[in-house]
């Protein structure tokens, strides 16, 4: 099953980074590629508008604010992956902090290689923006 973690440091404090990337429903405050978060069924499920059109329906299995981690299953999505499950973490000491993002799926519609590219293009959008907002 093939596998994507990247992290990246950055110049803000942990708690502070969980505040703003720790809620299920806060991809657009920090994730360019996703215009709108709503949030279904009790706030277990987010339905994500994405810049350029197209939806994406993901599913939180976990949350656990004191070790700042959350992890979320794709329902539905037009990205080349199915049983994808990833975690979103963020640990730090003092003003300085890291958030990984991990997951695992099977390539779906497109080879494996250009699944795993999907998925990291995503994950390095989303890292961009936070070290544009905080400094990395």
């Amino acid at each position: 099953m093939p596998k994507v973690s990247m992290s990246q440091d950055l110049s803000v404090s942990a708690d502070r980074l969980w505040d703003m990337i720790g809620h299920f429903n806060a991809l657009p405050d920090w994730h360019p590629g996703v215009e709108s978060s709503e949030l279904t069924e009790e706030g277990q499920t987010r339905k994500l508008s994405l810049a350029g059109g197209g939806t994406i329906i993901e599913k939180l299995e976990h949350k656990d604010d004191n070790s700042r981690t959350y992890t979320y299953s794709i329902v539905d999505s037009p990205l080349p992956v199915k049983n994808y499950t990833a975690t979103l973490k963020v640990t730090g000491e003092g003003e300085n902090s890291s958030v990984e993002w991990s997951s695992e799926f099977e390539a779906a519609g497109s080879a494996e290689n250009d699944a795993l590219k999907a998925i990291a293009d995503v994950y390095q959008a989303g890292f961009d923006n936070l070290k544009k907002m905080f400094g990395g």
